[in-house]
């Protein structure tokens, strides 16, 4: 059971989460995030889980344009031609928190969360996980106009499948 947030999580988020932890400690491979429209969800509840803790070792939280190019390396012109949100982004902060730490796997969110302005699709978000050694896999999901929560909830159960499918 996570410690924190168990009194709001769905059993099965708790039950995947216990799974990719388990299944990083077994294997001695540690983890890393790179979050914007998830804020740092996916890292706090990677640190939940006691006695697996240790498998996470950085999150990059990068809720900005500005902050994705500086702390993990995306491209402005990468954002500029095919924007925040898309597959070449989300790629691009994957495999940037794998060259900027000595994580073994990274899972990356870019999207929207909730309204998305006059340009942008609400419940758009794409991911990518990375692994060190490995093709970087992508996914793209459209979980509609649901609200911030249930996006990000959504955001969880994906980020912990693509975790899970790269641990094996």
């Amino acid at each position: 059971m996570t410690e924190t947030l168990s009194s709001v999580l769905p059993d099965d988020v708790e039950r995947d989460t216990r799974r990719v932890l388990q299944t990083a400690c077994e294997q001695a491979l540690t983890l890393a995030t790179a979050e914007s429209c998830t804020g740092g969800l996916i890292a706090s509840l990677l640190t939940d889980v006691e006695g697996c803790s240790h498998a996470f070792l950085v999150g990059f939280v990068v809720y900005t344009e500005e902050a994705k190019t500086a702390l993990l390396g995306v491209p402005a012109e990468m954002i500029e031609a095919e924007g925040v949100v898309s597959r070449s982004v989300a790629v691009a902060m994957a495999e940037g928190a794998l060259a900027r730490s000595s994580a073994d796997i990274a899972i990356s969110t870019t999207g929207y969360a909730g309204s998305a302005g006059r340009d942008g699709e609400p419940g758009l978000v794409h991911f990518a996980c990375a692994r060190r050694g490995r093709e970087t896999v992508h996914r793209e999901e459209h979980f509609g106009d649901v609200g911030r929560g249930e996006v990000r909830l959504g955001c969880l159960r994906t980020a912990l499948k693509m975790m899970g499918d790269m641990l094996r």
